[in-house]
């Protein structure tokens, strides 16, 4: 890919303008050419196939490219990129054509790419829609009316209905103001605190906030003509606030170096996660300047290139950086990747907006040291401008429900992410070991407080029983959720945080009898060379690739060691997690404390003392601040 020299007039941050925007989005859609079927109704990407079958991954790699030509098109681009989508659209929803797409009444993977091709067909109506043959448009409408009284997941899904149906409508066709009505009751049930929403009931806060339940939202009262009985004024003055206050923690989590935070499913997304950025200057939402914005936006999109994500034959493969086949889950496949295109959603912009023309803003973490509480997904969230990284101590985020029973899921209900870490296997955990060495899980805790104390300090506590949980008999499709299976009960366990300037201190208590050992894991370090480990009884340090993990005993440990695994993530061949362990079992409320860093090596802030009388628990910091915390009874 040849892309334009850097503007660092412009954006003094990424060096990035509209032109580099252009060039990637242009060598996308040139690198999928070759994959086109003969009739162009489907774009066969190399690799596994989904669960779906290669029909629907067919469908899948047309309806997500299709999103970034329509929005290359509506910016200004050249119309004629839609042909083959045009011929695309006559084959596949002809019932009797070799390549007929399976409808949306047959197949819930077809429900999701129906989302996608009613969006863009709105988007680009003068260049494609009113250019189709009559029959072809018919035809079109008999495949997504499909939709209508389909029975949908209650998570984000309910805007793939929203959007295809409120399309049906504009062009004359039939559709359901029950169905709209009930799904968009569905989506109010998802709203939380500041501006934030769960991917359904369950505590499943993840990229898709931004990416999809903010994205349709306010992309379909901007471009549909949408009745006020069916979304009155207030309710899109509350979508506007919640993005407004979402963005706000939106532009707070990016890393310097544009990488968003790993967490959650469907990472192979990648720089969808730039999507709730050009839906605030799509649609003029409050907030972020336009060249923060736009500086937010190309960071992202930057990161992603410039580790190689689109490989040398310009394909998006499964993956985070390059190509990495077990980032993939049960609906992944390889067209999958390409609703990355929802964080090109500015080229729909014309050049001469402000989000292209005003100066790059730096992000937050480009200017000060911070910390701060998301309440919603019960995240600590630390950022310091030496290292660029951002990190988050999760005490409300599992995917689950309170009293949830099943395991943890990796990408939910460990204790910390970050935009330099990828959850590997052992990292950011409190558990307790049985006689075999196995782990228990956490998953379905109670969050018991996440709050702002004097002197930059945020604070946070989850507890809940923990459990043993053989899941040799679960073969369910992996979404996301922890897995199920027999279960052998244990103790409460209460997990403490106090985040100050990169450092989390880790309070543990066990409340109650067990024979199990306590054992408490860091930050992993991936490098493609084995990462250097130097550890004694109380102290463990890991470090490579510019990135820096360790643990410190404050109280209680009397073991520490590394984990070393390889395989494990797309960031390197090696993945070293530091821990501590008790040798024993613990004894019930006793309390364990630890200090733990991710870092370049550059931190100058000292472990704090710690003491305890009784639940409350102080810690003096090396500048002199005090900071106490009280734990809630056993």
């Amino acid at each position: 890919m040849i892309l334009p020299p850097e503007d660092r007039r412009l954006s003094p941050h990424t060096g990035w303008t509209r032109a580099h925007w252009e060039a990637t989005a242009d060598h996308m859609l040139a690198a999928v050419n070759r994959h086109w079927s003969p009739r162009c109704a489907r774009i066969d990407l190399p690799g596994e196939p989904s669960r779906y079958g290669p029909i629907s991954d067919g469908l899948e790699g047309f309806a997500r490219t299709f999103l970034l030509a329509g929005f290359r098109v509506a910016g200004g681009g050249d119309p004629t990129i839609l042909e083959r989508y045009a011929w695309g659209l006559a084959a596949g929803t002809d019932p009797h054509s070799p390549e007929a797409w399976p409808r949306p009444a047959e197949l819930g993977q077809a429900k999701v790419e129906a989302a996608s091709i009613a969006l863009v067909l709105q988007l680009t109506k003068p260049w494609l829609w009113d250019q189709l043959e009559d029959g072809v448009r018919q035809r079109i409408v008999d495949w997504l009316a499909t939709v209508i009284g389909q029975p949908y997941p209650p998570i984000n899904w309910v805007w793939f209905r929203i959007v295809v149906e409120s399309f049906l409508r504009e062009v004359g066709g039939p559709w359901s103001k029950d169905d709209v009505e009930h799904d968009l009751a569905l989506h109010a049930s998802f709203r939380r605190a500041n501006g934030w929403l769960s991917d359904g009931e369950e505590r499943a806060f993840d990229h898709y906030t931004g990416w999809a339940l903010h994205l349709y939202p306010l992309l379909w009262t901007h471009l549909f003509d949408v009745p006020e009985d069916l979304c009155p004024q207030e309710t899109r003055r509350t979508w506007t606030d919640d993005l407004t206050r979402y963005l706000d923690d939106a532009v707070a989590l990016l890393g310097a170096d544009g990488s968003p935070l790993m967490q959650g499913r469907s990472l192979t997304y990648r720089f969808a996660a730039a999507a709730p950025f050009w839906v605030a200057a799509i649609t003029g939402t409050p907030g972020p300047e336009p060249g923060l914005l736009r500086r937010a936006a190309s960071g992202v999109l930057r990161h992603f290139v410039d580790h190689g994500a689109l490989e040398a034959d310009g394909v998006l493969r499964l993956g985070w950086h390059g190509s990495w086949p077990p980032i993939r889950q049960a609906y992944s496949g390889p067209g999958s990747p390409y609703w990355a295109a929802k964080g090109m959603l500015g080229l729909a912009l014309k050049a001469d907006h402000p989000v292209w023309t005003d100066i790059e803003r730096p992000l937050p973490v480009e200017t000060h040291d911070f910390t701060r509480v998301v309440t919603a997904p019960g995240w600590l969230v630390s950022a310091r401008r030496a290292d660029g990284i951002v990190t988050t101590v999760n005490h409300g985020t599992d995917h689950a429900l309170p009293g949830d029973r099943r395991t943890d899921s990796p990408l939910y209900a460990k204790l910390g992410y970050s935009t330099a870490t990828m959850p590997a296997v052992t990292d950011n955990e409190v558990v307790l070991l049985d006689s075999a060495g196995a782990a228990s899980h956490r998953a379905g805790f109670e969050t018991v407080f996440t709050e702002e104390l004097p002197g930059g300090v945020v604070a946070g506590a989850s507890r809940g029983p923990v459990r043993w949980v053989d899941t040799s008999a679960d073969n369910e499709p992996d979404h996301g959720s922890g897995r199920a299976g027999d279960i052998v009960e244990g103790p409460d366990v209460l997990v403490v945080s106090v985040v100050r300037s990169g450092v989390e201190i880790r309070i543990v208590r066990v409340d109650g009898e067990t024979d199990a050992r306590l054992r408490l894991s860091g930050w992993p370090v991936a490098a493609d060379t084995r990462p250097r480990a130097e550890s004694t009884e109380e102290e463990v340090v890991v470090s490579g690739a510019r990135l820096r993990s360790s643990l410190s005993a404050l109280r209680g440990f009397d073991q520490a060691g590394v984990h070393t695994g390889t395989g494990t993530s797309p960031l390197g061949k090696y993945v070293t997690t530091p821990w501590l362990a008790t040798t024993g079992p613990t004894t019930r409320g006793e309390v364990f404390a630890a200090a733990v860093r991710l870092d370049r090596g550059q931190s100058s802030l000292t472990n704090p003392l710690l003491s305890q009388h009784g639940n409350e628990i102080a810690l003096r910091w090396s500048d002199g601040l005090d900071t106490r915390i009280t734990l809630p009874d056993p």
